[in-house]
């Protein structure tokens, strides 16, 4: 008897991450385009911003995959999705990058879909000279004190990184449209390490930037990695060892070597993970208690769960 020959998806060592088959429970409640995903690691639950005519544009599972509800209001086109818990409770914050009367908005909601915040002018693309208003803004990250980073520019007039106080005044604000240090062609994803840093995929460029959190300086830039495809998401694993890239064009998740204090360097590929072909990776988050690799793939129209081994 011939037997099938497996071929793993791994190069590398030592497989990392293994898919989790069973996660959802029920894929057919991905009726959309899946586009993005946040992980509320605190209350084990899983957000999903999704696209599409007549579909429930955010769909929230537990931790097991199991389905739990859905809402739609004021979402357009989601585009990132980021949870944001303090000690007095959760939200859930949205980028939207529809072109109606809610697009080019980052809009904060209550877990059940209550609107609490609007930034941006809602329907009315920015220019980048005022701050607060937006032109397809990528993707949001939130700290615990509240301060907040966007990338502003899915393809938009704007291309820079913005950071705000947690009352959502502009405390710095970097980037212009071009290939130069510090500049951006597409920032497409937004996550602050350990160490006092904010690493910025910067898609059109085919490159990562790093920025000083307190001052806005540029600190160096990875390129090595992305002559293939340029990174589409950035997020640290829960011990901030390794950084999480999605490259939508090649179908793969890249796992880099994350730097410690000091020097950026280059990038270092420890290991990737190859996806079938037309998945389309675009935004991915991680499980920070677990170390769960939620994947949005827009292709496969589903959100896909890779465990820790």
């Amino acid at each position: 008897v011939l037997k099938a020959e497996y071929v793993s998806p791994w190069k590398g060592q030592q497989q990392m991450y293994k898919l989790d088959i069973g996660w959802p429970k029920s894929p057919e409640q991905f009726t959309g385009q899946t586009f993005c995903v946040a992980v509320d690691s605190l209350h084990g639950l899983v957000y999903v911003g999704q696209r599409g005519d007549n579909v429930p544009k955010v769909l929230v599972f537990s931790e097991e995959g199991y389905f739990l509800h859905s809402w739609n209001d004021t979402v357009e086109m989601p585009h990132g999705i980021f949870v944001w818990n303090t000690a007095i409770g959760s939200s859930v914050w949205i980028t939207d990058v529809g072109t109606g009367k809610y697009g080019h908005t980052v809009k904060q909601y209550s877990p059940l879909g209550k609107l609490m915040q609007v930034l941006g002018t809602p329907g009315n693309a920015g220019s980048s000279l005022i701050p607060l208003q937006f032109d397809q803004p990528a993707e949001i990250f939130v700290e615990e004190t509240g301060e907040v980073y966007v990338v502003d520019g899915d393809g938009g007039m704007n291309n820079r990184l913005i950071k705000l106080s947690d009352d959502y005044k502009e405390i710095w604000l970097t980037g212009t449209n071009g290939s130069g240090i510090g500049q951006f062609k597409i920032p497409h994803s937004v996550t602050v390490d350990a160490y006092g840093r904010v690493w910025v995929a910067d898609r059109g460029n085919k490159r990562i930037q790093v920025f000083d959190k307190a001052t806005g300086e540029w600190l160096g830039s990875w390129s090595g990695c992305f002559s293939e495809d340029g990174p589409y998401s950035v997020r640290f694993t829960a011990d901030y060892k390794y950084l999480i890239v999605a490259q939508l064009n090649i179908n793969r998740l890249a796992i880099l070597a994350a730097p410690p204090v000091g020097s950026i360097g280059d990038c270092v590929m420890v290991q990737s993970i190859q996806l079938a072909d037309e998945t389309k990776p675009h935004l991915v988050d991680v499980d920070m208690r677990s170390g769960a690799v939620y994947v949005a793939e827009i292709g496969a129209q589903q959100v896909q769960k890779y465990i820790p081994l």
